[in-house]
């Protein structure tokens, strides 16, 4: 996260939770909200406006949750599902400090409303963004509800507890139904309150750490769960996009709708034209059901003028990285430690070695799509799944050319998404096409259509420099980074400068190279492939630049033990000293180094590292700290692979990895988020890579792109420690180690040194 985004994403989280906090009858619910009084709006009146319903006048409420007077508790979830169950983590969280009976709490995702504060998903940071905030909103509710309860029972509030539904003292106990049934719950607590709010020690957490039930798994295994893809409204039109062949610069010339016009149903080719200019030369083709719009796609022609980037490939991009990161002024700095510059003058010996990714698709199993309607309301409603729907209301709100408060984003379930919908540009044309017919419009992406209108992982370029003393020992190294950068194109109010205030960073691009090593000097700089970036738009993919900068650093890592002579794990462990920067501090950075040399020796334990190995068989490490320095979840992984001598086919046998992400909410949850991001890991190392060709994606689909498949999964053998720390975020972490541990494995097995992803070794 870079360090402008993180400030904004702090003050909306305490904006939300140093509100205050207010309680109220609504119905036969208890309703339990965040919100900012008006001025001459008191707590009573705050309260009875929850009652009537009545609350524009007063006060702006985020509904956290509701208990109703059967007992049953209604979580609000801010953040999207995606698959990694979010909805019940931070369920948990609240159940717990609540003193909810787990068997009666439901949630349900919000549409998008300012009073939500910042709307995103991503970056692993939802249970650790939100826990503070969470856990307080738990222990008010629980705070009121026994002040009610004390107050029915005729005892004091002192000796009530809550746990499993019922607030008990003695022998005395009411359950949560009773009391919202029965209680007086005109009540405010102050920022200040709710800022100094007791939350439960780790020791009497009841719900929190524990494997409960996911509470949207039978809902999905059942086929009940809503899709984007799944919505549909009275009266719509079905569309498919025909996209220009650059995503930047191109022009329609015309349409030619001739052989469509015969197809029963065909309503007709809409130009988009774009006022944010977002989605350039895009052609929406309109029909009455599905089966004809997919016909009419085929049957309308279009002629388009190419934008100037109609020529550029693969290789030209990772050129011009390569050639930036040759030249010594390029870029902006992101480390500057100790003095380099002296380390190279007073070299005995160097090293140097580049290392290379290529582009690489989100290819999520749900393609681009939206639905969106005028309302007789004037507001514009739009039915998809997104990350981020406080970064695409801006740009909405520019192409539609109307107020961001006249668009609501209602969430649904997402089929896929870690990174490609934090940015939900499939709206735009969706809502252009729905104004100009004056109807619904359903737009639906086909699979060829979804990854070349993909915002990909950018090819990337790190070169590294290592000195060396005349006694052999490590003086330095130097790194410069060279990539697209998803934050310049889609976010750029969040782009950084350099720790020296010249040039620019993007945070989420150069993350990873601030690592947790001590080294007599280090220095990195962030460079931005400008042809990258008029080429394509650079998206956010899963971990983001950790994905590509690790690759670098832990295969470089291994490159220098392996010229010092020094096995691989005890170099690492040398420099993992939790010294000064390294130390670590509050919140979950704390330990530091210690904390990553902890999990290093536990799987470097764990996969017998050391033994003999077969012939044609080796191991490989490698280390990660998360997404970004600043919340860091500790992981170190092993990988054991066999190469065929002959063929040079690699075969990934097994994966070991242990994670410290401090305090687990939901094991179960935490596991299938690591084993699922270790796995895209693989497949990012071994199996899927794209290319660009004549200015867009070659590999299309299925029969080009190929991701892991099922006969090719390795053995996993995940541990996590048990932490009482503050939660991190496990989205990302436990991809980020994979290529290098299997990259490391590969040399330990054949001598062979790759420094291209992904592998290809026959």
């Amino acid at each position: 996260m870079s360090k402008v985004l993180k400030e904004r994403l702090q003050k909306a989280e305490q904006g939300l939770s140093r509100r205050s906090f207010i309680a109220g009858i609504a119905g036969s619910s208890l309703m339990m909200s965040m919100g900012s009084l008006v001025s001459g709006c008191s707590s009573d009146q705050a309260s009875k406006a929850l009652a009537t319903g009545d609350l524009t006048k007063l006060f702006s409420p985020n509904i956290w949750f509701e208990i109703n007077g059967a007992g049953e508790v209604l979580i609000n979830i801010v953040r999207a599902e995606m698959g990694q169950h979010v909805g019940t983590s931070l369920a948990q969280i609240v159940a717990d400090e609540l003193g909810a009976d787990w068997s009666t709490v439901s949630f349900k995702h919000v549409d998008t409303d300012p009073k939500w504060g910042v709307m995103v998903t991503g970056g692993s940071w939802s249970v650790h963004t939100s826990f503070t905030a969470l856990s307080q909103a738990g222990a008010a509710g629980r705070t009121i509800l026994i002040d009610a309860a004390a107050k029915l029972m005729g005892v004091d509030a002192q000796t009530c507890r809550a746990e499993k539904g019922v607030i008990s003292s003695g022998t005395k106990s009411l359950t949560f139904a009773e009391v919202v049934s029965n209680g007086d719950f005109s009540r405010t607590i102050t920022e200040d309150e709710l800022a100094s709010m007791p939350v439960k020690a780790p020791a009497d957490r009841q719900v929190i750490g524990r494997d409960l039930r996911n509470l949207d798994v039978a809902d999905k295994s059942q086929g009940s769960a809503v899709y984007g893809l799944d919505a549909e409204l009275p009266g719509m039109a079905y569309a498919m996009p025909l996209l220009p062949p650059t995503r930047y610069g191109s022009q329609v010339v015309q349409i030619d709708e001739r052989a469509a016009k015969s197809i029963d149903g065909y309503i007709g080719a809409i130009e988009i034209k774009d006022p944010s200019q977002t989605v350039q030369a895009c052609v929406v083709v309109a029909a009455e059901t599905m089966p004809a719009a997919l016909k009419a796609a085929k049957a309308v022609k279009v002629e388009w003028v190419s934008g100037p980037t109609a020529k550029v490939t693969e290789s030209a991009i990772l050129e011009e990285g390569a050639r930036l990161a040759s030249d010594p002024e390029a870029g902006a700095l992101f480390v500057s430690e100790g003095d380099i510059s002296a380390a190279k003058a007073r070299a005995a010996g160097s090293l140097t070695a580049t290392y290379t990714t290529s582009t690489a698709l989100h290819f999520t199993m749900e393609p681009q799509n939206a639905l969106v309607e005028f309302g007789a309301d004037g507001k514009c409603h739009i039915h998809a799944g997104n990350q981020w729907q406080s970064l695409i209301l801006p740009y909405l709100a520019q192409a539609l050319e109307m107020p961001e408060t006249d668009i609501v984003i209602h969430q649904y379930y997402l089929g896929g998404g870690y990174g490609r919908r934090l940015f939900g540009d499939q709206m735009i044309p969706a809502a252009l096409a729905a104004r100009e017919l004056n109807r619904p419009v359903k737009l639906i992406f086909d699979r060829s259509s979804d990854s070349r209108f993909d915002c990909v992982r950018s090819p990337s370029v790190c070169a590294f420099e290592a000195s060396f003393d005349g006694d052999g020992s490590l003086s330095g190294i130097d790194h410069a980074v060279v990539a697209g950068w998803p934050t310049k194109t889609m976010a750029p109010g969040f782009i950084g400068t350099g720790i020296d205030g010249e040039g620019q960073i993007d945070g989420f691009s150069i993350n990873g190279a601030d690592h947790w090593y001590s080294l007599p000097a280090h220095r990195v700089r962030a460079i931005n492939n400008e042809l990258a970036q008029e080429t394509f738009l650079p998206g956010w993919l899963r971990a983001v630049g950790p994905g590509w900068i690790s690759w670098g650093v832990e295969s470089f890592l291994d490159e220098i033990a392996h010229k010092q002579g020094q096995d691989p794990v005890a170099m690492r462990l040398g420099m993992l000293d939790g010294e000064g920067k390294n130390a670590g501090g509050a919140g979950s950075t704390a330990g530091g180094a210690r904390r990553l040399a902890r999990v290093l020796k536990d799987v470097a334990a764990r996969a017998g590292w050391g033994r003999d190995m077969p012939a044609n068989e080796g191991l490989g490490i490698g280390v990660g700290h998360g997404q970004e320095r600043g919340m860091p979840t500790w992981v170190a992984c092993v990988a054991h692979v066999a190469v065929d001598p002959d063929s040079g086919d690699v075969t990934l046998k097994k994966l070991w990895q242990t994670i410290d992400v401090g305090t687990v909410v939901n094991p179960d949850g935490a596991m299938a988020q690591a084993e699922g991001a270790a796995l895209w890991g693989v497949s990012l190392a071994l199996h899927e890579g794209a290319s660009f060709a004549d200015g867009q994606v070659a590999e299309q689909n299925l029969d080009r792109y190929t991701p892991l498949r099922m006969r090719d999964v390795p053995e996993l053998d995940i541990a996590f420690i048990e932490s009482e720390e503050f939660p991190s975020g496990l989205g990302e972490p436990p991809l980020i180690p994979v290529a290098p541990a299997i990259g490391n494995a590969i040399f330990a097995a054949s001598g062979q040194r790759v420094r291209e992803l992904p592998i290809r070794l026959s």
